[in-house]
Protein backbone atom coordinates (compact mmCIF):
# COMPACT_ATOMS: atom_id res chain seq x y z
CA UNK A 1 0.00 0.00 0.00
CA UNK A 2 2.19 2.84 -1.06
CA UNK A 3 0.66 5.78 0.95
CA UNK A 4 0.33 3.20 4.53
CA UNK A 5 2.08 5.28 7.06
CA UNK A 6 2.83 8.22 5.05
CA UNK A 7 2.35 11.91 5.55
CA UNK A 8 1.46 13.61 2.19
CA UNK A 9 1.98 17.56 1.11
CA UNK A 10 -1.08 18.27 -1.50
CA UNK A 11 0.11 21.79 -2.71
CA UNK A 12 -3.15 23.52 -4.35
CA UNK A 13 -5.71 20.49 -2.39
CA UNK A 14 -8.34 23.21 -2.92
CA UNK A 15 -8.73 23.10 -6.47
CA UNK A 16 -10.88 20.40 -8.55
CA UNK A 17 -8.06 17.60 -8.61
CA UNK A 18 -6.77 18.94 -5.37
CA UNK A 19 -9.62 18.16 -3.73
CA UNK A 20 -10.50 14.67 -5.24
CA UNK A 21 -6.88 13.59 -4.74
CA UNK A 22 -6.97 14.34 -0.73
CA UNK A 23 -10.93 12.59 -0.89
CA UNK A 24 -9.08 9.45 -2.39
CA UNK A 25 -5.96 9.52 -0.47
CA UNK A 26 -8.40 9.49 2.98
CA UNK A 27 -10.51 6.58 1.77
CA UNK A 28 -7.70 4.37 2.50
CA UNK A 29 -7.53 2.70 -0.54
CA UNK A 30 -3.56 2.92 -1.28
CA UNK A 31 -3.10 2.61 2.37
CA UNK A 32 -3.32 4.31 5.64
CA UNK A 33 -1.42 7.70 5.88
CA UNK A 34 -0.71 9.43 8.95
CA UNK A 35 -0.83 12.89 7.60
CA UNK A 36 -2.37 14.83 4.95
CA UNK A 37 -1.94 18.35 4.48
CA UNK A 38 -3.63 20.66 2.04
CA UNK A 39 -1.56 24.32 0.93
CA UNK A 40 -3.22 27.00 -0.82
CA UNK A 41 -3.69 30.46 -0.80
CA UNK A 42 -7.21 30.22 -0.34
CA UNK A 43 -8.44 30.77 3.11
CA UNK A 44 -12.52 30.52 2.05
CA UNK A 45 -11.94 27.25 0.33
CA UNK A 46 -9.79 25.80 3.12
CA UNK A 47 -12.64 26.83 5.68
CA UNK A 48 -15.54 25.02 3.42
CA UNK A 49 -12.99 21.98 3.00
CA UNK A 50 -12.37 21.75 6.52
CA UNK A 51 -16.35 22.35 7.28
CA UNK A 52 -17.22 19.36 5.32
CA UNK A 53 -14.43 16.96 6.44
CA UNK A 54 -14.99 17.91 10.17
CA UNK A 55 -18.85 18.47 10.41
CA UNK A 56 -21.25 18.28 7.69
CA UNK A 57 -24.01 19.57 9.47
CA UNK A 58 -22.65 22.01 11.43
CA UNK A 59 -25.09 25.18 11.10
CA UNK A 60 -22.67 27.97 11.22
CA UNK A 61 -19.95 29.10 9.64
CA UNK A 62 -17.54 29.25 12.65
CA UNK A 63 -15.51 25.73 13.45
CA UNK A 64 -13.66 25.23 16.67
CA UNK A 65 -10.79 22.87 15.33
CA UNK A 66 -7.51 21.24 16.37
CA UNK A 67 -5.71 21.61 13.14
CA UNK A 68 -2.18 20.55 13.32
CA UNK A 69 -3.51 17.61 15.23
CA UNK A 70 -5.85 16.38 12.69
CA UNK A 71 -5.20 13.81 10.28
CA UNK A 72 -6.44 16.66 7.44
CA UNK A 73 -4.16 19.52 7.65
CA UNK A 74 -4.80 23.01 6.46
CA UNK A 75 -2.37 25.23 5.59
CA UNK A 76 -2.46 28.95 4.43
CA UNK A 77 0.25 28.75 1.87
CA UNK A 78 1.81 29.98 -1.51
CA UNK A 79 4.36 27.64 -3.65
CA UNK A 80 5.56 30.69 -4.87
CA UNK A 81 7.17 31.34 -1.50
CA UNK A 82 10.51 29.57 -0.34
CA UNK A 83 9.56 29.94 3.27
CA UNK A 84 5.88 28.63 2.61
CA UNK A 85 6.93 25.71 0.62
CA UNK A 86 10.00 24.99 3.78
CA UNK A 87 7.41 25.18 6.51
CA UNK A 88 4.47 22.45 4.39
CA UNK A 89 8.09 20.44 3.36
CA UNK A 90 9.48 19.59 7.15
CA UNK A 91 8.87 16.14 7.96
CA UNK A 92 6.70 15.25 4.61
CA UNK A 93 7.14 11.83 2.27
CA UNK A 94 5.17 12.73 -0.82
CA UNK A 95 4.34 15.61 -2.47
CA UNK A 96 1.68 16.14 -4.89
CA UNK A 97 2.27 19.35 -6.87
CA UNK A 98 -1.23 20.47 -7.98
CA UNK A 99 -0.68 24.40 -7.53
CA UNK A 100 -1.21 25.98 -10.97
CA UNK A 101 -2.63 28.72 -13.06
CA UNK A 102 -4.10 26.59 -15.51
CA UNK A 103 -6.56 28.91 -17.89
CA UNK A 104 -5.31 29.71 -21.23
CA UNK A 105 -6.50 32.85 -21.78
CA UNK A 106 -5.40 34.32 -18.46
CA UNK A 107 -2.33 32.97 -18.40
CA UNK A 108 -1.48 34.58 -21.88
CA UNK A 109 -2.43 37.84 -20.46
CA UNK A 110 -0.92 37.35 -16.98
CA UNK A 111 2.22 35.38 -18.26
CA UNK A 112 4.68 36.60 -15.50
CA UNK A 113 2.22 35.01 -12.90
CA UNK A 114 1.86 32.22 -14.78
CA UNK A 115 6.10 31.41 -14.50
CA UNK A 116 5.72 32.14 -10.83
CA UNK A 117 3.06 29.56 -9.80
CA UNK A 118 3.99 26.99 -12.77
CA UNK A 119 7.58 27.30 -12.58
CA UNK A 120 9.26 28.85 -9.84
CA UNK A 121 6.73 26.69 -7.09
CA UNK A 122 8.26 23.41 -8.49
CA UNK A 123 11.82 24.77 -8.81
CA UNK A 124 10.93 26.14 -4.88
CA UNK A 125 10.04 22.97 -4.03
CA UNK A 126 13.10 21.29 -5.45
CA UNK A 127 15.50 23.83 -4.04
CA UNK A 128 13.99 23.62 -0.19
CA UNK A 129 14.40 19.29 -0.37
CA UNK A 130 18.12 20.12 -1.19
CA UNK A 131 19.00 23.00 0.50
CA UNK A 132 17.20 21.58 3.74
CA UNK A 133 18.45 17.84 3.19
CA UNK A 134 14.75 17.21 3.76
CA UNK A 135 13.62 13.49 3.65
CA UNK A 136 11.15 13.21 1.03
CA UNK A 137 10.64 10.11 -0.70
CA UNK A 138 8.66 11.24 -4.02
CA UNK A 139 7.52 14.25 -5.71
CA UNK A 140 4.67 14.13 -8.38
CA UNK A 141 4.39 16.93 -10.87
CA UNK A 142 0.58 17.05 -12.50
CA UNK A 143 0.88 18.57 -15.93
CA UNK A 144 -1.10 18.86 -18.87
CA UNK A 145 -1.82 17.27 -22.87
CA UNK A 146 -0.60 21.29 -22.92
CA UNK A 147 3.05 21.20 -21.60
CA UNK A 148 3.63 19.12 -25.23
CA UNK A 149 4.69 20.77 -28.08
CA UNK A 150 3.20 24.25 -26.45
CA UNK A 151 1.64 27.16 -28.57
CA UNK A 152 0.74 29.00 -25.22
CA UNK A 153 1.92 30.21 -21.71
CA UNK A 154 -0.05 27.58 -19.73
CA UNK A 155 1.25 25.09 -21.97
CA UNK A 156 4.87 26.19 -21.59
CA UNK A 157 5.58 27.11 -17.59
CA UNK A 158 3.63 23.23 -17.48
CA UNK A 159 6.26 22.13 -19.59
CA UNK A 160 9.07 23.59 -17.65
CA UNK A 161 7.64 22.22 -14.87
CA UNK A 162 8.37 19.03 -16.16
CA UNK A 163 11.67 19.25 -16.73
CA UNK A 164 12.25 21.24 -13.20
CA UNK A 165 10.91 18.33 -11.69
CA UNK A 166 13.09 15.65 -13.91
CA UNK A 167 15.98 17.40 -13.89
CA UNK A 168 15.89 17.55 -9.77
CA UNK A 169 16.40 13.23 -9.78
CA UNK A 170 20.02 14.17 -10.81
CA UNK A 171 20.70 17.19 -8.56
CA UNK A 172 18.54 15.27 -5.57
CA UNK A 173 19.32 11.37 -5.94
CA UNK A 174 17.58 10.24 -2.90
CA UNK A 175 13.98 11.70 -3.71
CA UNK A 176 11.85 10.48 -6.81
CA UNK A 177 10.93 13.06 -8.79
CA UNK A 178 8.03 11.80 -11.54
CA UNK A 179 5.05 13.59 -13.64
CA UNK A 180 1.52 12.29 -15.21
CA UNK A 181 0.34 14.27 -18.00
CA UNK A 182 -3.48 14.10 -19.01
CA UNK A 183 -5.99 15.87 -20.44
CA UNK A 184 -9.09 17.59 -19.71
CA UNK A 185 -10.95 16.56 -16.58
CA UNK A 186 -14.46 17.11 -16.66
CA UNK A 187 -16.46 19.37 -14.71
CA UNK A 188 -12.42 20.58 -13.30
CA UNK A 189 -12.45 24.67 -13.00
CA UNK A 190 -11.81 26.41 -15.78
CA UNK A 191 -12.84 23.72 -18.35
CA UNK A 192 -15.48 24.08 -20.71
CA UNK A 193 -18.31 21.72 -18.97
CA UNK A 194 -19.30 24.47 -16.20
CA UNK A 195 -19.10 26.47 -18.50
CA UNK A 196 -21.57 25.32 -20.74
CA UNK A 197 -23.33 24.40 -17.82
CA UNK A 198 -23.87 28.30 -17.44
CA UNK A 199 -24.63 29.01 -20.60
CA UNK A 200 -27.11 26.32 -21.02
CA UNK A 201 -29.27 27.84 -17.48
CA UNK A 202 -29.23 31.50 -18.95
CA UNK A 203 -30.40 29.97 -21.86
CA UNK A 204 -27.99 30.66 -24.31
CA UNK A 205 -25.97 30.97 -26.46
CA UNK A 206 -23.35 27.79 -25.58
CA UNK A 207 -20.07 29.74 -27.27
CA UNK A 208 -18.06 27.18 -29.42
CA UNK A 209 -14.18 28.13 -30.73
CA UNK A 210 -14.06 25.69 -33.55
CA UNK A 211 -16.80 23.12 -34.75
CA UNK A 212 -13.64 21.32 -35.55
CA UNK A 213 -11.86 21.35 -31.81
CA UNK A 214 -10.98 17.94 -30.28
CA UNK A 215 -9.93 17.40 -26.76
CA UNK A 216 -8.89 14.45 -24.50
CA UNK A 217 -11.36 13.86 -22.03
CA UNK A 218 -11.17 12.19 -18.10
CA UNK A 219 -12.98 12.37 -15.04
CA UNK A 220 -11.45 13.83 -11.86
CA UNK A 221 -11.28 10.08 -10.33
CA UNK A 222 -9.69 9.00 -13.73
CA UNK A 223 -7.20 11.71 -12.68
CA UNK A 224 -6.46 10.74 -9.39
CA UNK A 225 -5.71 7.28 -10.80
CA UNK A 226 -3.10 8.24 -12.80
CA UNK A 227 -1.97 9.57 -10.29
CA UNK A 228 -1.97 6.71 -7.86
CA UNK A 229 -0.31 4.60 -10.90
CA UNK A 230 2.53 6.55 -11.41
CA UNK A 231 3.22 6.67 -7.58
CA UNK A 232 3.41 3.39 -7.10
CA UNK A 233 5.17 2.08 -10.31
CA UNK A 234 6.89 5.26 -11.66
CA UNK A 235 11.09 5.37 -12.02
CA UNK A 236 12.82 8.57 -11.59
CA UNK A 237 12.55 10.73 -14.05
CA UNK A 238 9.21 8.98 -16.00
CA UNK A 239 6.04 10.59 -16.94
CA UNK A 240 3.10 8.63 -17.16
CA UNK A 241 0.14 9.42 -19.50
CA UNK A 242 -3.25 7.33 -19.59
CA UNK A 243 -4.59 6.00 -22.54
CA UNK A 244 -7.36 8.42 -23.37
CA UNK A 245 -10.66 8.63 -26.04
CA UNK A 246 -11.07 12.43 -27.29
CA UNK A 247 -14.12 14.03 -28.22
CA UNK A 248 -15.34 16.96 -30.66
CA UNK A 249 -16.45 19.99 -27.91
CA UNK A 250 -19.24 20.83 -30.14
CA UNK A 251 -20.46 17.16 -29.58
CA UNK A 252 -20.06 17.76 -25.94
CA UNK A 253 -22.13 21.26 -26.64
CA UNK A 254 -24.98 19.04 -28.41
CA UNK A 255 -25.04 16.74 -25.51
CA UNK A 256 -25.33 18.99 -22.72
CA UNK A 257 -28.03 21.06 -24.53
CA UNK A 258 -30.19 17.79 -25.44
CA UNK A 259 -33.20 19.33 -27.11
CA UNK A 260 -33.38 22.28 -25.54
CA UNK A 261 -33.96 25.57 -27.99
CA UNK A 262 -30.60 26.64 -27.27
CA UNK A 263 -28.39 28.43 -29.64
CA UNK A 264 -24.28 27.26 -30.63
CA UNK A 265 -22.30 30.19 -31.91
CA UNK A 266 -18.94 29.90 -33.01
CA UNK A 267 -16.68 32.51 -31.74
CA UNK A 268 -13.46 31.74 -32.42
CA UNK A 269 -10.28 30.10 -30.77
CA UNK A 270 -9.43 31.88 -27.91
CA UNK A 271 -5.53 33.39 -27.49
CA UNK A 272 -3.17 30.19 -27.17
CA UNK A 273 -5.55 27.73 -28.14
CA UNK A 274 -4.95 24.56 -30.09
CA UNK A 275 -7.26 22.63 -32.79
CA UNK A 276 -5.97 19.55 -31.12
CA UNK A 277 -4.21 18.55 -28.42
CA UNK A 278 -1.23 16.49 -28.12
CA UNK A 279 -0.52 13.98 -24.81
CA UNK A 280 2.95 12.21 -26.08
CA UNK A 281 4.74 14.14 -28.94
CA UNK A 282 6.58 12.73 -32.12
CA UNK A 283 10.11 13.62 -30.19
CA UNK A 284 8.73 11.88 -27.58
CA UNK A 285 7.23 8.75 -29.10
CA UNK A 286 10.65 6.89 -29.55
CA UNK A 287 11.25 6.78 -26.42
CA UNK A 288 7.66 5.46 -24.70
CA UNK A 289 6.74 2.67 -23.56
CA UNK A 290 3.52 0.96 -22.52
CA UNK A 291 2.49 -0.15 -18.83
CA UNK A 292 -0.71 -1.61 -19.08
CA UNK A 293 -3.34 1.43 -19.52
CA UNK A 294 -0.32 3.90 -19.61
CA UNK A 295 2.08 5.24 -22.29
CA UNK A 296 5.46 5.96 -20.01
CA UNK A 297 7.73 8.69 -21.44
CA UNK A 298 11.37 8.20 -20.41
CA UNK A 299 13.37 10.62 -19.06
CA UNK A 300 15.55 12.26 -22.07
CA UNK A 301 19.16 12.61 -19.48
CA UNK A 302 21.41 9.90 -20.17
CA UNK A 303 21.93 9.69 -16.01
CA UNK A 304 18.56 8.52 -16.03
CA UNK A 305 18.14 6.15 -18.94
CA UNK A 306 17.47 2.81 -18.15
CA UNK A 307 17.42 0.22 -21.37
CA UNK A 308 15.00 1.71 -23.93
CA UNK A 309 11.94 -0.54 -25.05
CA UNK A 310 12.85 -2.92 -28.36
CA UNK A 311 9.94 -1.45 -30.04
CA UNK A 312 8.94 2.16 -29.46
CA UNK A 313 4.96 1.66 -28.03
CA UNK A 314 3.98 4.62 -30.14
CA UNK A 315 5.18 5.05 -33.97
CA UNK A 316 3.76 8.79 -34.12
CA UNK A 317 2.85 11.53 -31.51
CA UNK A 318 -0.80 10.75 -29.87
CA UNK A 319 -2.85 13.32 -30.73
CA UNK A 320 -6.69 14.18 -29.77
CA UNK A 321 -7.51 13.76 -33.51
CA UNK A 322 -6.41 10.30 -33.70
CA UNK A 323 -9.30 8.72 -31.99
CA UNK A 324 -12.38 10.83 -31.80
CA UNK A 325 -15.22 9.35 -30.14
CA UNK A 326 -18.51 9.96 -32.09
CA UNK A 327 -21.70 11.92 -30.86
CA UNK A 328 -23.40 8.68 -28.95
CA UNK A 329 -20.41 7.55 -27.38
CA UNK A 330 -19.50 11.22 -26.36
CA UNK A 331 -22.90 11.13 -24.85
CA UNK A 332 -22.42 7.52 -23.14
CA UNK A 333 -19.38 9.29 -21.83
CA UNK A 334 -20.52 12.59 -20.03
CA UNK A 335 -23.76 10.43 -18.78
CA UNK A 336 -21.17 7.89 -16.76
CA UNK A 337 -18.98 10.79 -15.03
CA UNK A 338 -22.16 13.38 -13.50
CA UNK A 339 -20.61 16.65 -12.73
CA UNK A 340 -19.29 16.74 -9.71
CA UNK A 341 -20.08 20.80 -9.22
CA UNK A 342 -22.71 22.88 -9.53
CA UNK A 343 -24.01 26.13 -10.82
CA UNK A 344 -26.23 28.15 -8.87
CA UNK A 345 -28.72 30.72 -10.54
CA UNK A 346 -26.30 33.86 -9.12
CA UNK A 347 -23.82 32.14 -11.13
CA UNK A 348 -21.51 31.05 -8.22
CA UNK A 349 -19.89 27.49 -7.75
CA UNK A 350 -21.98 25.76 -4.68
CA UNK A 351 -19.45 23.57 -2.86
CA UNK A 352 -19.81 20.36 -2.58
CA UNK A 353 -17.51 17.52 -1.19
CA UNK A 354 -15.42 15.38 -4.29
Amino acid sequence: MILDGKSILVTGGTGSLGRALVRRILSGERGKPTKVIVMSRDEAKQHAMRVAYLNRRVPTDEVIYHNFEELLEFRIGDVRSYPDVCSALKDVDIVANAAALKQVPTCEYFPGQAVATNCLGPENIVRAIRENDYPVETVIGISTDKACKPVNVMGMTKAIQERIFVAANILIPTTRFICVRYGNVLSSRGSVIPLFQQQIRAGGPVTLTSPDMTRFLLSLDEAVDVVFQALGEARRGETYVPVLRSARVIDIARAMIGERRIEMRVVGVRPGEKLNEVLVSEEECHHVLRRGNYFVILPLMPELRHDPPATAALAKEYSSKDDVLDFESTVELLERHQPLSAVTESGETEWILL
